[in-house]
């Protein structure tokens, strides 16, 4: 580590991630949610970040870097289950998900086909977007999208330090 880091850098690689820009999209380590969810939340990530060159790119904003990671990392590093998340992919094979289902609110639901759970009034800054089939999974994540995807990032970039600079 040089002088520069702070107790919020993870070091991975060349150079350090600053944990506290990030927004986090939460796939299970499952070989079925490798599969089918992974995908899902890289074609996500590249939807946020569009949103985010669109609405986040004076000099004076607060951007952050959105990045894909697994339940176990995610679940046990303390930072990082601090940082606005979206978890994809249902409780069986995610264990995010499966710890925010009886504690977020469900905010759509098709009844035993898909939900999206988000806390509205972004006391936490978490989602959670999953269906019964990939299928469903994907109509979740659209949904969410188009409901609360605008939302969630103006909280998120609130929350996000501002860049250096």
């Amino acid at each position: 580590m040089n002088d520069e880091s702070t107790t919020h850098d993870i070091w991975l690689g060349p150079h350090a991630i600053d944990t506290e820009r990030l927004l986090l999209i939460v796939v299970g380590a499952h070989l079925r949610a490798e599969v089918a969810d992974r995908p899902l939340a890289y074609a996500l990530r590249d939807r946020v970040n569009r949103w985010l060159d669109d609405h986040a790119n004076t000099p004076d904003s607060h951007r952050p870097d959105v990045m894909v990671c697994t339940d176990i990392w995610y679940l046990n590093n303390e930072e990082l289950r601090s940082r606005p998340t979206i978890s994809i992919g249902g409780p069986g094979v995610n264990a995010l998900a499966a710890y925010l289902a009886d504690r977020l609110e469900t905010a759509f639901v098709v009844e035993d086909v898909l939900a999206v759970q988000i806390d509205l009034d972004f006391v936490d800054p978490v989602a959670s977007c999953w269906g019964t089939t990939h299928g469903s999974t994907n109509a979740a994540i659209d949904a969410f999208c188009q409901r609360y995807l605008e939302v969630f990032l103006e909280d998120a970039m609130k929350r996000t330090e501002a860049p250096d600079g």
